[in-house]
C-alpha cells in the first residue's frame, strides 16, 4: 500500500512538472487603480488552489477536533454513570497495531 501511495504522489509531481514546463507564461493581473501585476501561470494556479483549499481544510480539522471532544465528553459521562473508571487516552485506532486474539478451541477427538 505504501508503494502505491509513493507511486501516486510521484505521478502527480511528474504531471505538475510537465504542466509547469509547458505553461510557463506571464499572465497580467489588473489590480486596483492602474497597477498591473505579471505572474507566472503555474504560480497563479497554485495560489488560487490554496486560497480555496486551506479554509476548507481548516474547517474540516476544526470540525473533527470538536467531534472528538464531544465524543470524549460523552464517554466520560457514560463511564461516570456506570461507575467505571474511564480508559486512558491512547493513540487513534489507525495508529495502533491490530490484535488478533483468537479464543483457543478445545481439541475434538474423533
Amino acid at each position: 500500500m505504501q508503494f502505491l501511495k509513493i507511486l501516486f504522489w510521484a505521478l502527480l509531481a511528474f504531471a505538475a512538472a510537465l504542466f509547469t514546463f509547458g505553461n510557463w507564461k506571464w499572465v497580467p493581473i489588473a489590480l486596483f487603480g492602474n497597477l498591473v501585476a505579471e505572474v507566472n501561470l503555474p504560480v497563479l494556479l497554485l495560489v488560487t488552489f490554496l486560497v480555496g483549499f486551506l479554509p476548507t481544510l481548516l474547517y474540516q480539522r476544526a470540525l473533527r477536533w470538536r467531534l472528538r471532544q464531544r465524543l470524549a465528553a460523552a464517554e466520560r459521562t457514560i463511564s461516570d454513570l456506570r461507575g467505571i473508571e474511564p480508559p486512558p487516552v491512547t493513540a487513534p485506532a489507525a495508529a495502533m497495531p491490530a490484535q488478533h486474539d483468537t479464543p483457543s478451541m478445545p481439541a475434538v477427538s474423533s
